[in-house]
């Protein structure tokens, strides 16, 4: 019945308008540089290729309105295209992608070779409260991933889904609307489209037409991008070059936070770090709720200020956390209360959206009567970093910003941008878009941090690190984080992360959950507990056995601080995210695609987090290939579904045959983090004769370490010949800092048998071979594991084991 109506209400707009049911017609076209300009009689087409394998197809009628570009990073250039010109058509192509352009009626078509892709099955619409694109599936078996955060499961075909960012408190095992929607579709046949428009909408995945993808929306650009590489790696790679690429996090943000809702106090928060080091958990941050500027939830968001009688001397408590290696980290909102220190002065100084009579637009929502920041004009950014300024000038390291959906967003709201619902995706976008550049400009040589709940395509280029929202206390919360996570990472954001331990409800402490959702918290990209302060989130206030299962476990996230320093370099320099969907690792299986529990935590590691209670075993689907056991050691063939065994102490992780694994030595803070202890492991199976790692090491901080060549590339490689087994070390490139020997451990998990073993030629005996050893560079140990201890010096290593 609903798709019945929907249908009758398109059918309804159809009639309405004077031109919607009209087809357009080529008129002429003419190119002019890297774009191809086709003339209509309602204004141009646009087409533009932003790499080899992404194309922008931008109607640029003439009664669609000033729109830019939100998608695309605007530093980023459109390249060198063919056109060839024939009787019923043009083709606009390069190696990778071509486009077909049907004169009559005018209508695009994206092929890569001889494959269609997908093809406009109308064109452009546009009406007075309606505009978007239909587009006509390919392939019936096609399954459409994207759309953001929503739990439907992977394969979103078959919905109708809302575009817009909205809270959705508390969510489980269901939701068709979140905070950070995405106007974008993977296909499993290997292609994106992203409609680059931020205005409220619909995306129709063959829900209301089964062989029709619909974009829909109240406002906003008429444009799409379409990105189609050699493999789903390429593709995102593809579009992340278009639309921007995440710039890399300090290092610090890959550790460990100490967060909840909320710190009272100055007092609290100096004790609840102090006890993170008196228990021997690592921390890297704490984040600071919206106590800082005022005793109570309700009645002081905007004051903007610390609250002194709460907080008498944060300057010193921020001087002190840093002493400590520990970064403090603020929540900001982009509401401004009637009731807050700062309402005169936001009025007076012009930066609020306003109402439909010219005056600030104020509402009332959960935490009182409020205006809302224009983040859309350039002044307010400036007055609000003007205040973010001094906070950092003051100690503070990072931001979050919170409630940017916006939370609340009537329709009658007036930014400089246009109407509440032809901009409201994009508010968040321009929120981060406004602290990022103004801290690049101020503190050209630092990593921003801006942590915010809401986006839209192209805010990763902004450093935003978003999260999964105020998600239930429950299993029924924790159930649905991989598949969030994979889907937005498939768009470019990488570092989204979840609560752990879940944030919402809830008034007794389950242990067993709580334990899951932080050995989970290993693998996914930003280890931050998160909760209302009913339950403490922080492992440091639970029971004995909970915090030693715990602390084990983010110390396991230290140790393996190197490789996932080298997963944060790779999508910064590819776009590849740091959980990554299993058809990465075999695109042919069609059961990859609907797979939300077991995912890579990049190359080397796949993970199936335990989301039931009271289990002894968990399945984790293998690809094809040898998977070891990560805790057990243990060989497995892969294309199955495996039954590990498991305690509260462990859950499935494998590791690839074939991988490079890097550990450091454990440290409190990564202020202390040094690589010059290094254990290199390698994962070696005969089934496997060539493979190949790298590790990215650079000083963590320098903002342009990336640019200007400051790093150092550690590289690995494996050559094994029946029971012959050669691994080549590599190093290149510098930093400032940077150890010029390290103290390397190369440790072969199911070794080959060794009587032999070389260090650039020279001869080591092995301990536990039955082979005297005078040195000990070399041993067995109890679970069979070879070590091999040396100097590695610049600039390489060769090991070679023999039988």
């Amino acid at each position: 019945m609903n798709r019945l109506i929907v249908a009758l209400w398109f059918a309804l707009v159809l009639l309405a308008g004077p031109a919607l049911a009209e087809r357009l017609e080529y008129q002429g076209h003419e190119q002019v540089g890297e774009t191809l300009r086709i003339d209509t009689r309602r204004g141009p087409l646009v087409l533009s290729f932003r790499t080899e394998a992404v194309v922008e197809a931008f109607y640029d009628f003439e009664d669609s309105g000033e729109h830019p570009s939100r998608t695309l990073d605007p530093n980023a250039q459109a390249v060198t295209a063919d056109l060839v010109v024939e009787d019923e058509r043009l083709v606009f192509s390069t190696d990778q992608l071509r486009v077909k352009i049907d004169k009559s009626p005018l209508r695009l078509s994206y092929w890569r070779g001889d494959e269609l892709l997908i093809s406009e099955e109308g064109g452009a619409f546009l009406e007075r409260t309606l505009r978007g694109f239909r587009f006509r599936l390919a392939d019936d078996d096609e399954k459409l991933l994207g759309g953001g955060q929503r739990v439907l499961g992977m394969d979103r075909r078959g919905h109708r889904l809302r575009l817009e960012n909205r809270p959705d408190y508390g969510y489980g095992t269901e939701s068709d609307q979140m905070y950070f929607s995405i106007p974008g579709v993977l296909s499993s046949r290997n292609w994106m489209l992203v409609f680059d428009n931020a205005a409220r909408g619909h995306a129709d995945m063959g829900s209301t037409e089964p062989d029709i993808l619909q974009f829909e929306a109240e406002g906003g650009r008429l444009a799409y991008l379409v990105s189609a590489g050699d493999d789903f790696e390429h593709t995102l790679e593809h579009y992340t070059t278009a639309s921007g690429r995440p710039p890399m996090p300090p290092r610090w943000a890959l550790g460990n936070y100490a967060s909840r809702f909320g710190y009272r106090s100055e007092q609290e928060a100096r004790d609840v770090v102090q006890k993170h080091i008196d228990k021997g958990f690592p921390l890297d941050a704490i984040v600071i709720d919206l106590y800082w500027f005022g005793p109570d939830i309700k009645g002081h968001m905007g004051n903007l200020a610390w609250d002194h009688e709460a907080w008498p001397d944060p300057e010193g408590m921020m001087a002190d956390f840093a002493e400590q290696g520990v970064k403090a980290i603020l929540v900001t909102e982009p509401f401004i209360l009637t009731t807050s220190d700062r309402w005169q002065e936001a009025v007076d100084e012009q930066v609020l959206a306003l109402n439909m009579a010219g005056d600030p637009k104020t509402f009332d929502f959960y935490f009182g009567n409020t205006g809302l920041l224009d983040f859309f004009k350039p002044e307010t950014g400036d007055w609000f970093w003007a205040i973010l300024k001094d906070l950092m000038d003051q100690g503070v390291a990072g931001w979050w910003g919170d409630l940017g959906e916006p939370e609340v967003h009537p329709p009658s709201t007036k930014h400089v941008a246009g109407m509440a619902n032809e901009v409201h995706n994009a508010y968040g976008h321009h929120w981060a878009e406004s602290i990022h550049e103004r801290h690049v400009r101020d503190f050209p040589q630092r990593r921003p941090f801006i942590m915010m709940r809401a986006g839209s395509t192209g805010s990763q280029r902004y450093g935003m690190i978003p999260w999964t929202g105020d998600v239930d206390r429950s299993w029924d919360g924790f159930k649905p984080q991989v598949e969030l996570a994979l889907q937005m990472g498939l768009f470019g954001f990488g570092y989204i992360h979840s609560d752990l331990g879940g944030f919402a409800g809830d008034e007794e402490f389950d242990a067993e959950l709580y334990t899951r959702w932080m050995q989970y918290g290993v693998f996914q990209p930003v280890y931050r507990a998160h909760a209302q302060d009913q339950i403490a989130p922080e492992p440091v206030f639970h029971d004995e056995r909970t915090q030693r299962i715990v602390r084990d476990y983010i110390r396991l996230r230290y140790r393996l601080m190197g490789y996932n320093y080298t997963l944060a370099w790779q999508h910064s320099t590819t776009g590849l995210p740091l959980m990554r969907p299993l058809f990465y690792s075999d695109p042919g299986n069609p059961d990859y695609f609907n797979e939300t529990n077991t995912y890579l935590w990049g190359d080397a590691f796949l993970v199936a987090p335990v989301i039931e209670p009271g289990v002894d075993s968990w399945p984790i689907r293998l690809p094809e290939g040898v998977w070891f056991d990560f805790f057990d050691g243990s060989r497995n063939d892969g294309g199955q579904v495996l039954e590990v065994p498991v305690t509260l102490d462990t859950l499935p992780v494998m590791v690839r045959a074939g991988s490079f694994v890097p550990k450091v030595d454990v440290v409190q803070s990564s202020d202390d983090y040094s690589s010059r202890n290094l254990e290199l492991h390698y994962w070696h199976d005969r089934s496997v004769d060539r493979a190949e790692g790298e590790m990215i090491e650079d000083d963590g901080h320098a903002r342009t370490s990336i640019e200007e060549g400051l790093f150092e590339r550690l590289t690995f490689d494996a050559a094994s010949v029946e029971d012959d087994l050669t691994l080549t070390l590599e190093r290149e490139g510098s930093y400032p800092g940077m150890p010029e020997t390290r103290e390397l451990t190369v440790v072969v998990h199911n070794p080959p048998e060794v009587d032999e073993i070389r260090i650039d030629g020279a001869r080591v005996a092995v301990e536990g071979s039955g082979v005297a050893t005078d040195d000990g560079q070399a041993w067995l140990d109890d679970a069979g594991r070879l070590h091999v201890r040396t100097d590695w010096k610049h600039p390489g290593l060769l090991l070679e084991l023999k039988p």
